[in-house]
């Protein structure tokens, strides 16, 4: 059929480039993406253990004393309305709030430490990780949407948005790819031999 064994040879050396190293890999896309939001998540994560960081770093000091610091080098009257609400903001700190603050801080950015490293390395886990947490997240961006349309509020809810629906297609499609494998082992096993 094939003729001599170098045709066959050829033909064999011909099929194997075509279906295994000339075809682009179908996941490669939902990957870089599944990274980018890795990355992302990483990001949010050193953000908020920084934020927890400064809260112990507050830990027995004077809290007043440092916010009126503060507006002074940023040359902001302390008369003014925002002046005002930081300062009292600063003068109700208390210790046991910004142990609780910090302590808050590090499970959440444990939270996104551990979903990025999932995302990173294709975990199906951390695809069901990202999608619960973004979407209990849903309900309180909205909120502070109601409180006053700001970019960043914009943009961070637009943000978890798009990640909460990309969850939902990335999970959908692992169904499905479960689901046509089960069927495709499915009838393997039933077929006569």
């Amino acid at each position: 059929m094939f003729g001599t064994r170098d045709n066959l040879r050829s033909v064999l050396a011909q099929h194997s480039m075509r279906h295994f190293g000339n075809q682009p890999d179908p996941h490669r896309r939902q990957r870089r993406v599944l990274r980018t939001v890795a990355f992302f998540e990483f990001i949010k994560g050193i953000f908020v253990l920084l934020m927890g960081l400064s809260a112990l770093m507050l830990v027995h000091r004077d809290v007043w004393l440092i916010a009126e610091s503060l507006l002074t080098v940023l040359h902001i009257n302390s008369d003014r309305h925002f002046a005002l609400v930081f300062l009292d903001f600063a003068d109700n700190v208390t210790d046991a709030r910004l142990w609780a603050a910090a302590q808050i801080a590090f499970a959440y950015s444990t939270l996104r430490f551990t979903e990025a490293y999932g995302l990173w390395n294709e975990r199906a886990w951390a695809e069901w990780v990202a999608f619960i947490s973004g979407t209990l997240l849903l309900p309180l961006e909205i909120r502070e949407l109601l409180r006053g349309v700001t970019l960043l509020r914009s943009g961070l809810f637009l943000g978890n948005l798009a990640i909460v629906f990309y969850m939902i297609h990335v999970l959908r499609a692992a169904h499905r790819e479960r689901r046509r494998s089960a069927v495709e082992a499915e009838t393997r096993d039933s077929s006569p031999m």
